[in-house]
């Protein structure tokens, strides 16, 4: 029974609904692999990688390749990554954290006798070790059935070749031409023939391919120890930076254990901290304690009920949320259901609470881009990976003749030395980025949403649209977001399909409400996602609008 609930929920929707609804376009729909991204041309070489034997993994690492080619801004080998990975063969979760460190040569104190009093955005001294490159060997020689040499292989064509540049890729580029210019090397790569590159119009990257060449021919090492490595110190000390040899060549990426809350019956997994994960499932767990799905979808006192949730678990997170490896992170308190009853218990239903002060949860414990596949045979794979400010190419550096920039993630420390996450040698910042995964009976959902702190508050948007409103996962990506950026106050972002008479109630609650467009990618994020019920083998995919992609289907083996 639950099998047949689930798929008239998530897929089949009635005939008055196809004909009349408010979602952009139909899921992805096969018996063969989905890979949803946020570029039509990555997820078609994902697909590819499928066809040619590859499995979920494989198409995943190649797709992301491509993403760093035709989305430099968000992501690429000079950023992190993160990583749920569903095995079919053996049923179990896994996760990765391939989030770099801080150079050991990097504290709060460096900075602060700079004359720095607080953590800056666009700066050498934001640049910490870039983790996706052995974010990828780690899942390659765990998961995967092909090698760098056959999953680079086409991002390496098209960086040669050159692609058109997409339409909200182009708008980003743009955004962010001042940066682009402030850095020689920088400037020489992505403003070829010193002008920005236009929609439509075909951009090459051979110093990408070159750097892809050195991957396919010697893994891993190439970017940790070889020329590539020599390029990243080389362009550090050339900015007055401390990153160093061992800094690279001492660096591995973690596997973890997914932590997880339940939702009305659905079970949801995040990564636990340094990343903000936890923030999703502690603010899923107060939202368990009110009524949404007989609120209404984005009613007055639905979003007021979310809005508010969002607050509390995000005090929480910034009080808390940091380096395992450096401090004690509460996390079984923090996605503890008398936890989330508790802080509850806090929102008043009349009126915004503007001043949140983090809970005190029992310590029983020790610019980006987002893509999903699953493959015919099960295995799913929820990735997100990032060079952390769109606006501005991460760092705003790029290494000299490599062809992509450093990610500035260390932005995401503090100099505040009473913060478990204080800026230190070796440590890992709070992170933005997270992949999720859902699942009920037979049905799995791998997604994510990304676009810096919108990150868990979107996750548990998605899960409400799915779980208290039944809406399908492409539904669920559509539906009109909120985003509230800071962590203090009452501001908060709303899509401007929210209606109007909803805006004004809850402004009169005290709300101070930012509009937006239609679609804001920018303040709203965007996702991918993709489903699989388990019992017919029938797999789907949902590409958010919000950006350029798609979900695609791979053909069927010959």
């Amino acid at each position: 029974m639950l099998k047949q609930v689930v798929l008239a929920m998530l897929v089949a929707g009635s005939i008055a609904e196809a004909q009349d609804r408010s979602q952009s376009r139909s899921m992805v729909v096969s018996q063969t692999g989905v890979v949803a991204s946020e570029s039509v041309l990555a997820s078609q070489v994902g697909a590819r990688i499928l066809e040619q034997g590859g499995n979920a993994i494989d198409a995943a690492i190649a797709t992301n390749a491509m993403m760093g080619l035709v989305a430099p801004m968000n992501d690429g080998i000079g950023g992190d990554l993160f990583a749920i990975v569903y095995e079919a063969k053996t049923g179990k979760l896994y996760g990765l954290n391939a989030s770099g460190w801080a150079p050991k040569g990097l504290s709060a104190d460096y900075l602060i006798a700079k004359g720095m009093t607080t953590m800056p955005m666009k700066d050498i001294h934001t640049v910490t070790v870039p983790g996706a490159v052995d974010g990828w060997d780690k899942l390659l020689k765990r998961f995967g059935r092909m090698g760098f040499r056959e999953v680079l292989a086409p991002a390496i064509t098209y960086a040669d070749s050159g692609f058109p540049v997409g339409e909200v890729v182009s708008a980003y580029w743009r955004d962010s031409e001042a940066a682009l210019r402030a850095d020689g090397p920088t400037a020489k790569t992505f403003l070829p023939n010193g002008r920005l590159p236009l929609a439509g119009e075909v951009f090459r990257n051979p110093e990408l391919a070159w750097s892809y060449r050195q991957l396919a021919q010697f893994g891993r090492s190439a970017f940790y120890k070889g020329d590539i490595a020599r390029k990243i110190l080389a362009t550090s000390a050339s900015h007055g930076g401390t990153m160093d040899g061992p800094d690279l060549f001492e660096f591995q990426s973690e596997w973890v254990d997914p932590i997880s809350t339940t939702y009305h019956g659905w079970t949801v997994y995040e990564l636990p901290p340094n990343g903000q994960g936890i923030a999703a499932l502690e603010m899923l767990n107060i939202m368990e304690n009110f009524p949404l799905g007989t609120m209404g979808q984005n009613s007055v006192k639905a979003l007021h009920v979310m809005i508010e949730a969002k607050k509390l678990a995000y005090a929480d997170m910034q009080r808390y949320d940091a380096d395992p490896r450096f401090t004690t992170v509460p996390v079984n308190g923090l996605k503890s259901k008398a936890f989330g009853k508790g802080r509850a218990q806090l929102i008043s239903l009349e009126r915004a609470n503007c001043t949140v002060a983090a809970g005190a949860p029992s310590v029983t414990d020790n610019g980006t881009t987002y893509l999903s596949v699953v493959d015919s045979e099960g295995n799913m794979v929820s990735l997100i990976q990032s060079n952390y400010s769109t606006v501005g190419f991460g760092s705003g550096i790029a290494v000299g003749g490599a062809g992509f920039v450093l990610h500035n993630r260390g932005g995401g420390f503090t100099l505040d030395k009473t913060s478990p996450n204080v800026l230190a040698g070796r440590k890992r910042p709070l992170h933005t980025i997270i992949p999720a995964f859902m699942e009920k009976g037979d049905v799995r959902i791998a997604f994510g949403i990304m676009g810096g702190w919108n990150q868990a508050q979107a996750h548990a948007q998605f899960v409400s649209n799915v779980v208290d409103f039944g809406l399908n996962p492409q539904g669920a990506l559509d539906a009109p977001r909120f985003s509230k950026e800071t962590f203090g106050g009452c501001d908060v972002n709303f899509e401007s399909r929210i209606s109007e008479s909803t805006r004004a109630a809850l402004a009169a609650q005290g709300h101070s409400i930012v509009m937006r467009g239609d679609y804001s990618s920018t303040r709203m994020g965007a996702g991918q996602a993709v489903m699989r019920d388990y019992s017919t083998k029938v797999n789907s995919g949902a590409s958010d609008p919000r950006k350029d992609g798609a979900a695609v289907s791979a053909l069927r083996k010959p």
